[in-house]
């Protein structure tokens, strides 16, 4: 469900038509280059960053394998089924719920502990190989794709700016709501396996 909510939600935000997130940029970008769906094109580079897992030595997870599948199929269905709108009034509030349903989506299928999705495979194994932190790695691979998206034609405005400040507090409220309880562990529990006081 998460996935499935995550591609409906960067549909909704390209619908809004106010920027995207830089990956999506990208997708963009080559879709207006290729003629190809843009959920088909986020298919394609889901599955061809996943090929980059390899000698990296990350191990996907069912989630891995459902996020690559199932994100772009959401977006191709989502733009099939709304309509673009045209009044500024109408595509900021627009906008607005995808990113807050962009941030549900992307707790709930964290939550979920199925798999990293293949973007942040890619972070986390270049990270581990190169010995360098997240930070500049995630901001290397972010601005990468942002850029080149950009040459191609994505679209980049002010809600790019609003997802990439936005989407990081939201991701963290969502995923504490979502959050699955874990098991009690030998430590919170008493002795004969009755729970610690």
């Amino acid at each position: 469900m998460g996935l499935v909510l995550f591609g409906a939600s960067v549909a909704l935000q390209l619908r809004a038509g106010l920027g995207l997130n830089s990956w999506d940029v990208f997708h963009q970008g080559v879709a207006e280059r290729t003629g190809l769906s843009i959920g088909t094109v986020v298919v394609l580079a889901s599955a061809a960053v996943l090929l980059l897992w390899v000698p990296l030595r990350e191990r996907p997870g069912l989630g891995t394998v459902s996020n690559v599948l199932l994100v772009g199929l959401a977006m191709d269905a989502t733009l099939a089924l709304t309509p673009t709108p045209q009044p500024l009034l109408v595509r900021v509030p627009l906008f607005l719920a995808a990113v807050v349903l962009n941030g549900a989506a992307t707790g709930l299928y964290i939550a979920a502990c199925l798999g990293p999705g293949p973007r942040d495979g890619l972070m986390t194994g270049l990270c581990r190989v190169t010995g360098r932190s997240t930070r500049l790695v995630r901001t290397v691979i972010e601005v990468t794709v942002l850029v080149t998206g950009f040459l191609l034609g994505g679209s980049v405005g002010i809600g790019t700016v609003v997802h990439a400040l936005a989407i990081g507090p939201l991701i963290q409220v969502f995923q504490r709501l979502f959050a699955v309880p874990q098991p009690e562990t030998a430590a919170g529990r008493g002795v004969a396996g009755e729970a610690a006081p």
